[in-house]
């Protein structure tokens, strides 16, 4: 289950360029580009709850060089065609150079949970059609986060057959909480079949019968919103994502352990910047008449900030590692890392407002920001009712 897949198609025009292999985009060059693109305005569109598009392109990049919304994707489909473990470094870098959570979350959504269910799943047609206008971001692909959880909640979609047309599906229900709604090309929809299955399904926009409504949630407010309406909606035997009533084992799977990784990546670099924003508040604050690096307690409390980020980016890579393995990942590694990154997250967030101080407590500091999105943060993914079995059941030997 390799999220690298080798593509089946002639290269013969492709090959290194004239002075070797292109070496891969790192977390420092994704967080040298967040800080000088996404950084200047976010507080800003975060008090207007604005989705910033031409930001969104910017990110995507102009084709000449590597991008931030198909780093999985082959370079033949147009994507940098990088590992699991370094589309995680990006993301890294995205939210410690950004700092824009919403706007993380967005592009994690589309260039992983959205594009690897098609790189493993998908068919040779699927992934001509979506990934390189995916890697391009020219078409960005939106899911349910209430669809990320494993299987843990029931569909809220059902399909029932097309008699008109042999393994055609209709498609009726709602989904909330979908990242990405308003903007999106298409959306990946998990639903029931008739027989109690489940199945995955690329729903692209123009679709008969869906309709999509944006919503303003109270976190991640930079992120596009909304919630999706299947009123009888045809799809196609092409829409078809993986085996036929296979999505539990499948799709369900791979999407829990791809959010339980994955979007708690850029959350790792918002940790780092807090930590770095606390140290530089530390070198200016005074307490007592002294600077409060002179304060033991104060240099305890940044070393355990910088403890804990470091402890978070060993569970976070350990998990993306396997997903580079070519097995499939470890839902236990992936479930742990994720639990451990939200405790982590409170315990960064209130150590940097205890040494920054009153200021750490306004709307537009990070420290702010982070506070009320990392509580949303803590809840997706199944939150911990979810996680915590999963961690578990190895240990019970529960299968």
């Amino acid at each position: 289950m390799s999220l690298s897949p080798t593509y089946e198609k002639p290269v013969a025009d492709v090959g290194p360029d004239a002075d070797g292999p292109v070496p891969p985009p790192s977390s420092s060059w994704a967080e040298e580009l967040a800080a000088r693109l996404v950084r200047p305005g976010a507080d800003d569109r975060d008090r207007e709850s604005r989705w910033d598009a031409g930001l969104f392109a910017a990110l995507a990049g102009d084709g000449s060089g590597p991008g931030l919304t198909g780093p999985l994707v082959p370079r033949l489909l147009g994507g940098s065609g990088l590992s699991a473990t370094g589309t995680l470094a990006l993301l890294e870098g995205l939210g410690q150079g950004g700092r824009d959570p919403g706007l993380s979350l967005a592009v994690a959504v589309h260039a992983v949970l959205a594009t690897a269910p098609l790189l493993v799943f998908g068919s040779s047609g699927q992934r001509e059609r979506y990934l390189p206008r995916m890697a391009s971001g020219a078409w960005i692909g939106a899911l349910s986060l209430l669809q990320t959880q494993g299987g843990a909640s029931d569909p809220t979609v059902t399909a029932r057959r097309q008699a008109a047309v042999p393994g055609g599906r209709v498609l009726d229900g709602e989904l909330d909480m979908v990242a990405g709604a308003p903007v999106a090309h298409h959306f990946l929809v998990i639903a029931t079949e008739e027989d109690g299955s489940r199945s995955a399904f690329l729903v692209d926009r123009a679709t008969p019968g869906l309709m999509i409504g944006a919503t303003t949630p109270a976190a991640m407010r930079t992120c596009s919103w909304g919630r999706l309406v299947l009123d009888n909606c045809p799809v196609p035997p092409q829409a078809l994502l993986g085996t036929a009533g296979g999505a539990a084992v499948e799709v369900e799977p791979l999407l829990a352990a791809l959010d339980w990784v994955f979007l708690s990546a850029p959350w790792l670099g918002l940790m780092r910047a807090l930590a770095e924003d606390a140290a530089a508040a530390a070198r200016t604050r005074r307490l007592f008449g002294s600077p409060l690096t002179h304060n033991q307690s104060a240099r305890f409390l940044l070393a355990d900030l910088a403890t804990q980020c470091e402890l978070a980016a060993g569970l976070l890579r350990r998990a993306a590692g396997q997903f580079d393995a070519g097995g499939r990942p470890s839902q236990q590694d992936a479930a742990a890392a994720r639990l451990f990154v939200a405790a982590a997250l409170r315990t960064v967030i209130e150590g940097a407002a205890r040494i920054t101080g009153p200021d750490a407590l306004s709307g537009g500091h990070l420290v702010a920001r982070a506070h009320r999105d990392a509580l949303f943060f803590a809840e997706t993914g199944g939150g911990p009712e979810v996680l915590r079995p999963v961690i578990a059941a190895p240990l019970l030997k529960l299968g």
